[in-house]
Order: C-alpha cells, then sequence, then structure tokens
C-alpha cells in the first residue's frame, strides 16, 4: 500500500500534489460523503476536495488504480470499478453533460507520509464510494467504508441485468426470510423502510432510541451461519490483513450481534437492514428510485479513520 501510494506521488506535478495531499492530523481527514458533487457543496456548504482521475494523465490513473486496489480484494475491487461505471448509465439516463455523472470524478487524498511502519492515510471518493485507510505501526482499518449502486439492477441495455451489489441484498433477504415468525416479530421494526441509512456520513455513530432487532443469541445455528454470511460479504470487499481484522472484531462479538431489518421482504420492493455489535455495524438500505438504489456500510465503534489504532500508537510511542 505505502509502495502504491509513493509511486502514484512520484508521478504528479507539484500543482496535483498541492490538491491531494494534507497533514495526516488536518481536519480534512474526517470529511466523507456519497453524494454527487453538487449534492456535497448543497449539503456540506463546500466542495469535494483531492485529485479527480479526470484530471490524471493515462499513466497517474493506472498508479492511482494500483493504490486503490491496494486496499481492497479482487471481489471489492471489482464491486468498485463497476459502481463506478455506473455513472456513465445515469449520464445517459438523465441526458447529463458529464458534469454531475462522470465515472472520472472520484477524488483521491492522501494524508502525511505514505511509510511501511509510519502514520498515514488516504481516501478514495465520489458518488456511491468512500474509502477511508488509515495506517499505524503496520496495521491497516478501513472505516468506514461506503458502497451504493444506483441502479441497484440495470434494467435496459447493453449491461441489463448488471447487479453490482447483489450478494448485500440477497443474502440479506435470505437471513430475514429464514426467521420464524415469532423471530420476525423482533426483527422486523417497521412495515415501513427506513429511507436510507440512519448514521448517513455523520463524523461519529448516532443510533440512540433505535430498537435492537433480533440477537443472534435468539438464532439458530443455520440462522447464524446466514447472519454471518451478510456479514463476510462485507468483510470479503477488503485484502486477508484487513479482512482478518475485520473478521476479529466478529468473533470477538460472538452472539451480541443484532439484526433489524424494516420494509418488504419481497424482492423488488423498499428494504433495510441493520447488523450491530458493540465494535462494529453494517446499515444497508434499498429504498430510492422504486427500490432500485442501494447504500450499505461498514462502519466500527470507536475505530472509524482508525482511532483506537492510532491511540494504541501513541500509547506506545509515549511509553518508549
Amino acid at each position: 500500500m505505502s509502495d502504491s501510494a509513493n509511486a502514484f506521488l512520484a508521478s504528479l506535478s507539484a500543482e496535483q500534489k498541492s490538491k491531494m495531499t494534507w497533514d495526516f492530523k488536518d481536519e480534512e481527514r474526517f470529511f466523507w460523503h456519497f453524494v454527487p458533487d453538487n449534492s456535497v457543496v448543497q449539503s456540506r456548504k463546500r466542495p469535494r476536495k483531492g485529485l479527480t482521475i479526470l484530471e490524471m494523465t493515462p499513466t497517474q490513473k493506472h498508479l492511482a488504480h494500483a493504490l486503490l486496489s491496494s486496499g481492497l480484494s479482487q471481489r471489492g475491487y471489482i464491486k468498485t470499478t463497476s459502481i463506478m461505471s455506473l455513472e456513465e448509465i445515469l449520464r445517459v439516463m438523465e441526458k447529463d453533460n458529464g458534469e454531475r455523472r462522470n465515472p472520472e470524478k472520484y477524488y483521491f487524498s492522501i494524508f502525511g507520509t505514505p511509510t511501511e511502519k509510519g502514520t498515514w492515510g488516504f481516501r478514495v471518493e465520489g458518488h456511491h464510494i468512500s474509502y477511508h485507510f488509515t495506517v499505524a505501526d503496520g496495521k491497516i482499518v478501513s472505516s468506514p467504508l461506503f458502497m451504493g449502486a444506483n441502479p441497484a439492477m440495470v434494467k435496459e441495455g447493453p449491461r441489463q441485468g448488471l447487479r453490482v451489489l447483489a450478494r448485500e441484498e440477497d443474502l440479506g433477504r435470505d437471513l430475514v426470510q429464514a426467521l420464524t415468525a415469532e423471530q420476525k416479530k423482533i426483527a422486523i421494526v417497521s412495515a415501513d423502510a427506513y429511507k436510507d441509512i440512519l448514521t448517513e456520513a455523520s463524523r461519529k455513530i448516532a443510533l440512540e432510541g433505535q430498537p435492537t432487532g433480533l440477537s443472534a443469541a435468539k438464532m439458530t445455528p443455520k440462522q447464524r451461519q446466514l447472519l454471518q454470511a451478510v456479514i463476510e460479504e462485507y468483510c470479503s470487499n477488503l485484502p486477508d490483513q484487513i479482512m482478518q481484522a475485520r473478521l476479529d472484531k466478529v468473533r470477538k462479538a460472538g452472539t451480541n450481534i443484532n439484526f433489524v431489518w424494516t420494509g418488504t421482504e419481497a424482492k423488488g420492493g423498499a428494504h433495510y437492514y441493520r447488523i450491530q455489535a458493540a465494535n462494529f455495524l453494517i446499515e444497508y438500505d434499498n429504498t430510492q428510485n422504486n427500490a432500485n438504489h442501494i447504500h450499505s456500510v461498514w462502519r466500527e465503534f470507536g475505530d472509524d479513520w482508525g482511532e483506537d489504532l492510532l491511540k494504541a500508537h501513541y500509547q506506545a510511542s509515549h511509553a518508549k
């Protein structure tokens, strides 16, 4: 990851570097959103920052993608580039001039100096992608990590039938449909689907007052296997080291994991689910555009942007 970051940086002009590099402690590192650029300006009263793929030379684009892929598994990288490619479908559907919908309007930012054992991070962000990687002492945290898909299923044209986040949807539905009638009374907390992920693009995870749903402790072994399959889908977007760190959090949670569903169980209808433990959170919704528009996110309580990782790093450094 650090080698890829440095190779990318070495290819940039001074002006390009100035657009995409910050001190690691800069507040910019905590900025994130998953909406198109003009919506960022409307909601946050500031533009999205970084260097876009659009502004890069062909060689720089390859190096940028090498950095991106260093933080993802093959599956995660395929999903990511497919999400980016959906912008061209939206551009055609909306008769956009490429200003709002553009597969190359994704922004790269690097915070600090990339080294194998140093403290630094990078962000890749644009419509329906917001990835945040924090590195310290050779360990990596990748949270928040947001993926979206619009359309969730391409309904016409040469790419008809494409579903970039199909498994996130199908595995969640498999789980809720495997519950008994009594279990569903606890897990399904509303007949109407929540309109979006509840945590939105918040700096801190805020879910106070939300129903907790059905505990994994109250599930059968088969149902827990289905729950694990959903969780593993979100972990499998990352390379082995980062995936195993996520799975360690899941193992630590044990059966203290809750599942919430809102909306219809039927395919094609609006729905939302949440998987929540003390140390991690998954949110997913498919409600917009006649339930053909997915938002999904993995977040970590206390460790978004590597908070716990950095705390341990600073304590160790201070002791030394």
